[in-house]
């Protein structure tokens, strides 16, 4: 199990994944050598990670999709390890029902997400049917997501009110370059990859790195995330809440549901339930109480179905192990052509 010290620095640099050593050091009261080694030590384990995620008007460009996939007796196993491979298979998850998958998706347009659920998936050996549910809201997904480590003191270094205040205010449509997906990729690998390195990659300057990456963060199209090997971290259950709620109520509850602590993911969907809840819980026991807690809050919201994911497979293209561990990655690139698996 991950030791307090280290989900107090886990915290931190979900707050603040770029921060430098030295900020990092003075808000846990210790030396920057102390929390970069911390984290060294974390990483090569694969306990933890920086990484990026899509920002929240980045969802508004591309088509994203919660994708059931029933297979065949026996061929779960085999059929996640194939989907492992695919770059517009995002989040692979396993669920106590032995014979489905649950595949977060995401593709350039609507276009590129028939072809990969229709014909793609279709044509991976052991997989018997897909539904395919498409977002059309994103209220909230797990880049944001962050644990209660820090007191407010410390959230409160790391996280000036000012920097919120400009994030909130950042306007205006902005496409992802071909550029931008170099970056991308070795971000995917190491959300802290140097300026200099990430300069390196891509054939350009160090100041024009910089530059991008900020405005790519300003505009809401990029996020940069700290996750970690949640059972090791004491969040060893996720469930996958399926609900339906008034229509004229759906943006108030999905909007009010991102405030819990505990909600991963919140999304509308298409289909026979129009709202996706996701949490992350610390034992069996909660997932009553939290679905409890939903519907006595919202009295307009019925959850018809919840299922309990036994192993992540991917988490937003980290492959990972039984423990939850990241043991490699396979870059999100939804814009490339889907059916290309990456090695």
């Amino acid at each position: 199990m991950l030791a307090e010290v280290d989900l107090e620095l886990i915290h931190a640099l979900q707050l603040q994944p770029r921060a430098s050593w030295a900020e990092l050091g003075r808000t846990l009261d210790v030396d920057a050598v102390t929390a970069a080694r911390r984290f060294g030590r974390l990483a090569d384990r694969g306990e933890a990670w920086v990484g990026v995620s899509p920002g929240p008007r980045l969802f508004e460009q591309l088509c994203v999709a919660f994708a059931e996939i029933d297979c065949t007796a026996g061929a779960a196993a085999a059929v996640a390890a194939t989907l492992r491979g695919h770059p517009h298979a995002v989040t692979i998850e396993r669920s106590a029902d032995t014979h489905r998958i649950l595949a977060t998706v995401a593709t350039a347009n609507v276009a590129a997400m028939a072809y990969y659920t229709l014909d793609v998936l279709s044509s991976v050996p052991g997989i018997a049917a897909v539904r395919t549910r498409i977002v059309t809201h994103m209220f909230t997904e797990g880049g944001s997501w962050q644990i209660d480590a820090l007191d407010s003191a410390q959230r409160a270094r790391l996280l000036p009110p000012s920097e919120r205040a400009d994030y909130d205010r950042a306007r205006g449509g902005h496409e992802i370059t071909a550029h931008d997906r170099v970056l991308l990729r070795e971000l995917y690998q190491d959300g802290r990859a140097s300026y200099q390195a990430l300069a390196r990659a891509s054939d350009t300057t160090p100041h024009s790195v910089r530059r991008r990456l900020e405005r790519l963060t300003r505009l809401g199209l990029l996020r940069f995330r700290c996750d970690f090997a949640r059972p090791l971290g004491g969040w060893p259950v996720a469930v996958t809440f399926w609900a339906t709620a008034p229509v004229k109520q759906l943006s108030a509850i999905g909007h009010a549901l991102v405030r819990l602590p505990e909600v991963r993911n919140c999304a509308a969907v298409t289909g026979d339930h129009n709202l996706v809840v996701q949490a992350s819980l610390h034992s069996v026991s909660d997932v009553l109480r939290l679905e409890t807690r939903l519907t006595d809050t919202h009295g307009g919201l019925s959850v018809t179905e919840r299922t309990m994911t036994l192993r992540h497979d991917k988490l937003l293209g980290r492959m990972l192990d039984p423990s939850g561990r990241s043991v490699g990655v396979v870059p999100p690139d939804v814009w490339r052509e889907p059916g290309c698996a990456v090695g």
